[in-house]
């Protein structure tokens, strides 16, 4: 069993644009942060990026990043560093200017580390209880960034759906940190892993927080593709799974019956269970139900296939060997050449009219990137093409190879 300041509680609070800075930092209070966070250690903010696109509830908005910095800036927090991470198909450098991400940390000089970079040393960590899955995943070992070790860690999730999980939030938020670009070979475990990364982090880190901004949240197939609602929410909790699960029941699912919040309240690394939970600040209880429906993309049925369904006897082959460039293709051209021009971008243009969009304009130079079927893009489609051509044939190589 683990105990720590702020265990079973989860503070919220309704908020709109002309408070929110204040909002975020009374939530924050509410949810007890400096009992959680020692303040002598570096406290490093673990930004989402989902998209190097803006979308509405897909990655941390820039006034959650700007409102956590002011009100740790307040209390006497003096080391502070954004963290970001980039994935095989999402360019995080992109994605810190397309969702003014950059803006909040540059106006109040926080500095940022980009973990994908050469310089940051990968260890092999050694657990200190047994995992439950990542031994199995990554047997010649299981590696994080030194960076991370001895730093408070800060998540900046959003309330939304997840193909994979049901919802995403702070316990998925760490996934992107502690693993390298090989972590999709965890999705068929997903939720598991999830629970794992939750023991390495509260061996490694002297605090752990978590503040989640529910402004715009996001209903479907998430990360991405999804249909967004303005629900003017936010939430803060030292306690990953206890924040995890109530914003879960919001959206309308029952936590305990998500593995990976009924897994880790099982473990004791959290509660799990909404009746276990004291909720501070605005009641959940007279929220009107979401009633949000988690769904799937052509992409994602796919990949569940090779997780789950007919396609598992070959999840080595398409998943971990040359013929994986495939998968990114696949994924790149769903989503930004197909999803985002025909569907997406009238749903950013509707929000961008909504009270939140708005705010978001305000920041940084008051532009929005709305990409479209530029050339740019069709010509990295069109070299995908090649890219996957290539890694078909390799990868039918390796499978002969390795079957001798």
């Amino acid at each position: 069993m683990t105990d720590f300041p702020g265990k079973g509680k989860v503070a919220a609070l309704k908020t709109q644009p002309s408070t929110i800075l204040q909002d975020y930092e009374r939530v924050m209070q509410l949810a007890g942060f400096e009992q959680a966070l020692p303040k002598g250690p570096t406290t490093g903010l673990k930004i989402n990026i989902s998209w190097q696109t803006w979308y509405p509830a897909c990655s941390s908005a820039p006034w959650q990043i700007e409102g956590v910095i002011r009100a740790l800036q307040n209390a006497g927090y003096d080391k502070l560093v954004g963290i970001h991470n980039d994935t095989v198909v999402v360019d995080a450098r992109d994605g810190e200017f397309n969702n003014k991400h950059r803006f909040a940390t540059d106006k109040y000089n926080v500095p940022c580390e980009y973990l994908y970079e050469e310089k940051f040393e990968w260890f092999e960590y050694k657990p200190s209880r047994p995992f439950l899955v990542l031994d199995k995943v990554y047997p010649q070992g299981v590696f994080i960034p030194k960076a991370l070790v001895g730093k408070n860690i800060v998540h900046l999730p959003t309330v939304k759906t997840h193909v994979f999980t049901t919802i995403t939030g702070a316990m998925k938020n760490a996934f992107g940190g502690l693993l390298h670009r090989n972590r999709h070979w965890t999705h068929s475990v997903i939720h598991d892993t999830l629970v794992d990364l939750l023991m390495i982090q509260q061996d490694i880190h002297p605090g752990v927080f978590a503040v989640m901004d529910g402004t715009f949240a996001g209903e479907g197939p998430g990360p991405r593709a999804m249909v967004w609602h303005e629900k003017d929410i936010l939430l803060a909790s030292a306690d990953q799974v206890a924040i995890d699960a109530i914003s879960a029941k919001l959206q309308g699912f029952d936590p305990m019956s998500i593995r990976f919040i009924r897994k880790a309240h099982e473990l004791g690394l959290g509660v799990g269970d909404p009746k276990e939970i004291e909720v501070a600040g605005y009641d959940i209880e007279q929220e009107p139900a979401w009633n949000f429906v988690q769904t799937d993309t052509f992409a994602s049925k796919g990949q569940k296939m090779i997780y789950h369904g007919p396609l598992k006897p070959f999840e080595k082959l398409l998943l971990q060997s040359p013929v994986v460039p495939w998968s990114y293709f696949a994924s790149n051209f769903y989503h930004n050449v197909y999803w985002y021009p025909f569907i997406g971008r009238p749903r950013v243009e509707e929000a961008l009219r909504t009270k939140w969009g708005q705010l978001f304009k305000e920041y940084g130079d008051g532009k929005v990137v709305l990409p479209g079927m530029e050339p740019k893009t069709v010509a990295v489609a069109a070299g995908g093409l090649a890219v996957l051509g290539a890694a078909l044939i390799g990868g039918a190589l390796w499978w002969l190879k390795s079957r001798g």
